[in-house]
């Protein structure tokens, strides 16, 4: 019995534990995208107006 709940306890810290790590891959990956993003914005936005003048 003890060892069955052990068994379903690390199966259900192992599911968290992948959860939490797939889920701060993905913010990491959506905080890069803006990032890069916004730093192309910027440049084009930078040569935009350098034409105009």
């Amino acid at each position: 019995m003890e060892s069955q709940f052990l068994s379903i306890l690390a199966l259900v810290a192992l599911v968290l534990l992948v959860g939490v790590t797939g889920g701060v891959i993905y913010l990491t990956l959506a905080d890069w995208r803006d990032r890069r993003r916004q730093e192309n914005e910027t440049r084009e936005l930078k040569r935009s107006t350098a034409k105009r003048r």
